[in-house]
């Protein structure tokens, strides 16, 4: 009895000395890095009543946690400097080494912000890129993916990495390029903290309290249960999924049934179509919320004298992971969603007649399927294509309703999980690539992302600080342009509405994007720009920051005279001609034609034969605006803009739950 009762009391004290520990939230780590010339958000948690002292270079801080055992404490404005120990100590201690304190900055968006120098990502020159990374003072945080139905106060886990040889290839690229020109211009410490995930919509990454203020989205969060209200919702959309399925397939077929599917003698006739190249989300087939495994079968014809020659399989890009079949024979496989697949078919394996090109794609999160331009897939033989576009057979074989949340699944999840357990640690400003996700949305994007970046100002608590975007690059998205109309000149004049916002700026990189190529390698330049929006605004290093950006228009007979802000020391055209190009004019027909454009000094003059009375001029107007070459003399291209408010294909789309 005694030794029973002497164990209960060993288990109740290490229970209570558990319970004891002071505790820091895993944002806080050794080689960390605080942000100078503030008072600077130290918190945690810890027993009710609990004295917590906080020392910190020559500072030593004192308070009590509350009742729910949660404590601040608000250090003095410390300059730029370190490394230093942080000591927390309560009943226990917490002790923090290699501390810094410079510049902090909030790196979010989707892919092309998370994006890596090496990795997944591989920018341009990434090796060597990676063996110049010596920059002991930049220190990266990568928030881990994850979402919530409620806001959390933690991250479940994360640390910060010291830009180095070996760990600089998982930064994010954007993120790293941006530090290492602020670090060549201040010499002072830069941390970057990396809350990102690909394929993200803006609605995501915003607060539900945020949503229940705003007149544009009330009504959609007021009918969106919160909690495990949420979660059960849901997962009655999976349990839709799963109908979706059955209708187009019938059941998922048994364990091993799929062994079959790349053969050519297998018999798909029974299996639902869809046209390639496109994400399934996009099919208008109900599978907007598939994840898993779902195989795509093509019949082609080959001609008796190509039979049995090498040939080259291109098929754009799949996202996730494919393995891929002619007649049975694995050509190729890859994993990398943005990685183009080019599959050698050896000799042999072509037959004459009838053949099978069979694809197995694997989709773990986000947009899946096999995507690219309709030239992108095709089968070359000998100098002969045969176009592998169009209908598809397809069949879904798994659906991974495990993780059943996905972080578009409804909005707040992100922001719950991921921006949340952030807050109030102190910052000097963020910066955001995010937009592609929401094109189709662009008209809406205008009140969303206004609406994302005041929230994340407000729950902050220090005030409108500084928030830097990047504009969508250029990428052939649908071949929109201005006579069947462009979702992504839709968003990125939404984008460039923002800078109304007080403390915004844009970084333009249409001329540095690929039209093939939804993640473009060239970050450096990236980087580079988004620096020099800072170092002008945030740090006294003045100089132009952007390139020209539309103010207004006059006509004069049939021209159109265009007046611009940032023209720096000059309007220039990139073009060993001198002509500029990207620019359209039309007249009250809204017909738009290709316009002849030159620089008179710091106008612009646009004008058409034919078009005698114009009234709207257009440049990049466009998914891919890269054939625009409009820039100052200072290198910043131009922002692509139109002068008329003519309705848009986005105009009445809307956000809705889950899409």
């Amino acid at each position: 009895m005694l030794r029973k009762t002497c164990l209960f009391i060993l288990a109740l004290l290490g229970t209570l000395s558990v319970w004891a520990h002071v505790r820091l939230p895993v944002l806080f780590g050794d080689n960390m890095v605080l942000q100078r010339d503030k008072l600077v958000a130290i918190w945690g948690w810890a027993d009710r009543g609990e004295k917590i002292t906080v020392q910190f270079n020559q500072q030593s801080k004192t308070t009590k946690a509350d009742r729910k055992g949660q404590w601040i404490i608000h250090l003095d404005p410390e300059p730029a400097g370190g490394p230093f120990q942080l000591i927390v100590k309560g009943k226990d201690q917490v002790t923090l080494s290699n501390v810094l304190v410079g510049e902090v900055w909030i790196c979010s968006g989707q892919s092309n912000m998370e994006m890596p120098i090496e990795g997944w990502g591989k920018i341009n020159n990434y090796q060597e890129e990676i063996a110049a990374a010596d920059y002991p003072s930049i220190r990266h945080f990568k928030v881990p993916n994850t979402v919530s139905t409620t806001p959390k106060d933690d991250l479940p886990g994360g640390d910060w990495k010291i830009c180095s040889r070996e760990t600089a290839g998982n930064f994010s690229a954007t993120a790293y390029f941006f530090a290492r020109e602020l670090y060549r211009r201040l010499h002072i410490p830069i941390g970057l903290i990396n809350t990102s995930w690909g394929g993200t919509h803006v609605e995501t990454w915003t607060s539900r309290g945020a949503f229940e203020q705003s007149g544009e989205f009330k009504t959609m969060i007021a009918a969106l249960p919160s909690g495990d209200g949420l979660t059960a919702a849901i997962g009655q959309k999976k349990a839709a999924l799963l109908k979706t399925i059955t209708s187009l397939q019938g059941s998922l077929p048994a364990s091993g049934e799929e062994e079959q599917y790349k053969n050519a003698t297998f018999e798909d006739a029974g299996w639902a179509r869809m046209k390639l190249p496109g994400l399934w989300e996009q099919a208008g087939l109900g599978l907007e919320d598939l994840d898993g495994i779902v195989w795509f079968r093509k019949t082609i014809e080959v001609a008796g004298e190509d039979a049995g020659k090498p040939a080259v399989l291109e098929l754009g890009k799949i996202d996730d992971a494919d393995e891929t079949y002619i007649n049975g024979v694995k050509v190729g496989a890859t994993k990398g969603y943005s990685e183009a697949r080019h599959y050698t078919i050896p000799a042999g394996v072509l037959k004459s007649g009838k053949n099978v090109v069979a694809v197995r794609v694997e989709d773990i999160a986000g947009g899946g399927g096999i995507y690219g331009d309709p030239g992108e897939l095709n089968i070359t033989i000998a100098g002969k294509t045969i176009s592998l576009a169009g209908d598809w057979s397809f069949h879904i074989v798994t659906v991974s309703i495990s993780n059943s949340i996905n972080p578009n699944s409804a909005p707040t999840l992100l922001f719950n999980a991921m921006v949340n357990p952030l807050i109030p640690y102190t910052i000097r400003g963020a910066i955001w690539y995010q937009g592609e996700s929401n094109a189709g949305r662009a008209y809406q994007y205008r009140k969303a992302f206004p609406l994302m970046i005041t929230d994340w100002r407000g729950r902050w608590g220090l005030g409108d600080f500084p928030f830097y975007f990047v504009e969508l690059s250029s990428w052939n998205a649908g071949n929109g342009n201005s006579v069947q109309g462009s979702a992504w000149a839709e968003l990125r004049e939404a984008q460039t509405m923002t800078l109304a916002l007080t403390n915004t700026g844009m970084a333009v990189t249409t001329d540095i994007g690929n039209s093939k190529d939804i993640h473009p390698k060239d970050k450096q330049d990236v980087g580079w720009r988004l620096a020099a929006i800072a170092l002008n605004n945030c740090y006294g290093q003045k100089a132009e920051y952007s390139g020209p950006i539309y103010q207004s228009m006059q006509t004069a007979d049939n021209k159109i005279i265009l007046s611009f802000t940032h023209t720096g020391s000059g309007l220039a055209v990139h073009d060993k001609y001198g002509y500029l190009k990207g620019f359209e004019i039309a007249g009250a027909d809204q017909r738009w034609h290709y316009a002849r454009a030159m620089i008179e000094g710091d106008k612009v003059v646009v004008w058409q034969e034919g078009v005698g009375a114009p009234v709207a001029v257009r440049y990049g107007w466009a998914d891919d605006a890269g054939e625009g070459n409009f820039f100052n003399k200072e290198g910043f291209p131009a922002s692509p803009f139109r002068t008329d408010q003519w309705k848009g294909i986005t105009e009445g789309a809307k956000y809705e739950v889950g899409k």
